[in-house]
């Protein structure tokens, strides 16, 4: 849960501060007006440019930041007279300076002589946010390791043509984060770029279990020792990876698939489905050291990899229509701590920022800033402020937007 304890008056945006405090969008504010200067002693002087400031910067989020909430197409709808137009924040800044500061926004103006890292224009930022992450929350035991549901707008994907989709724009990047299960905040972000050389760059990709096995030892970097429990899909499941966690004090439960997971070690007789027909339930176990492989029958066959859980102990897995079918407790923790996920994929991954900059690393900063909203959500909910005021994830999203402007006290609308 949370490390410190917030007042009851609270706003909503004294927890996004939490993690995107006000040196951090000062900074925002330096490096912008320096990425227009040096930009205009390039391309010709711009007469209509002002140097931003503080207030503004806040306003320029508080728009963008209003997108996840009412999902327009573009930004920019918010000044039109259309559908998504909205009258009562437009008044803020016209949509001249809001473009203008859009056309310069920067986190690093100058790229440093020592920078080879494709995000360093995002970097600090990051580093920033990982350490407001670190420091306001103290995650349970139970983690997972996965890529949260960021895609598209479901409403667009539901309502376009195949050639439509083909035609946007491949993300150039894969965002992974390690998560709480039991509250679904999420505790660091790893970003990886699909395109650059390197140990992390194409080459990587084409050896898949490489690159997700480097994935999961960046994203536990800070988790050794701490006796965590993480749970992994079949991407990331391997013998060799659980083993190298377990000496650092990490313990793992994990499922795992023939076609794509790294099976390096594990025995073949385990692998292969026996020819024998199997009933529900049914289970068969193969053990070295502390890690079980469990091969479980339902409907199909499954087959876990952990260190975490005793594989005599039993559990159970209730279904609505077959009532309760037994398995070994790993399978029990494993398919509870997904759902979990799958409900803070249903709940949350609505509320991600709409706007789709074409810069790489513009897309980043606006899916970190919409984590950062759901962790400050989640933490106003632990919070004694959620007791007084009771926002939804929607209406919290609108006060924060409304400090951001600094418009004046409104009352949520219901």
């Amino acid at each position: 849960g949370p490390t410190r304890k917030m007042p009851l008056t609270a706003s909503a945006m004294d927890f996004f501060q939490l993690f995107v405090p006000d040196n951090v969008l000062k900074n925002m504010v330096v490096q912008t007006n320096m990425y227009a200067k040096k930009y205009q002693e390039r391309f010709g002087k711009d007469d209509s440019w002002i140097d931003v400031t503080l207030t503004e910067m806040k306003a320029f989020l508080g728009y963008m930041i209003s997108t996840s909430i009412h999902h327009c197409e573009s930004v920019l709808s918010i000044w039109s007279s259309g559908f998504y137009s909205n009258k009562s924040i437009a008044l803020i800044m016209t949509q001249l300076r809001f473009e203008k500061i859009l056309k310069y926004f920067h986190i690093v103006a100058f790229r440093s002589s020592q920078t080879t890292h494709g995000l360093y224009k995002i970097q600090p930022f990051l580093d920033s946010l990982q350490n407001g992450f670190d420091s306001a929350f103290r995650p349970s035991q139970a983690q997972v390791l996965h890529e949260p549901l960021i895609d598209e707008d479901p409403v667009f994907i539901a309502t376009c043509t195949e050639r439509e989709l083909r035609k946007r724009k491949k993300r150039k990047f894969s965002l992974w984060v390690r998560q709480c299960s039991s509250t679904g905040f999420i505790c660091q972000i790893y970003v990886h770029l699909k395109e650059g050389s390197g140990a992390d760059g194409l080459d990587a990709l084409k050896n898949k279990p490489q690159l997700h096995s480097m994935v999961a030892k960046s994203l536990c970097q800070n988790a050794s020792g701490k006796n965590y429990i993480i749970f992994t899909g079949p991407s990331i499941t391997s013998l060799n990876l659980f083993e190298e966690f377990e000496k650092q004090g990490i313990y793992c439960c994990g499922l795992l698939s023939a076609r794509k997971s790294d099976c390096t070690g594990l025995p073949p007789s385990m692998l292969n489905n026996p020819e024998t027909p199997q009933s529900r339930g049914q289970y068969r176990i193969r053990m070295k050291g502390n890690m079980s492989l469990i091969c479980w029958y339902n409907k199909g066959h499954f087959r876990f990899l952990t260190n975490a859980y005793s594989p005599v102990q039993q559990g159970v897995i209730i279904k609505r229509k077959s009532g309760e079918i037994p398995c070994p407790l790993a399978v029990e923790a494993f398919a509870a701590h997904l759902s979990y996920i799958c409900k803070y994929d249903d709940k949350y991954s609505k509320y991600f920022i709409s706007h789709k900059p074409n810069k790489t690393w513009q897309q980043v900063f606006w899916f970190a800033i919409s984590i950062a909203i759901n962790n400050a959500y989640i933490l106003y909910k632990m919070s004694e402020a959620y007791h007084v005021t009771r926002y939804s994830r929607a209406q919290f999203g609108e006060r924060l937007v409304k400090e951001l402007l600094g418009l004046e006290d409104i009352s949520p609308s219901h």
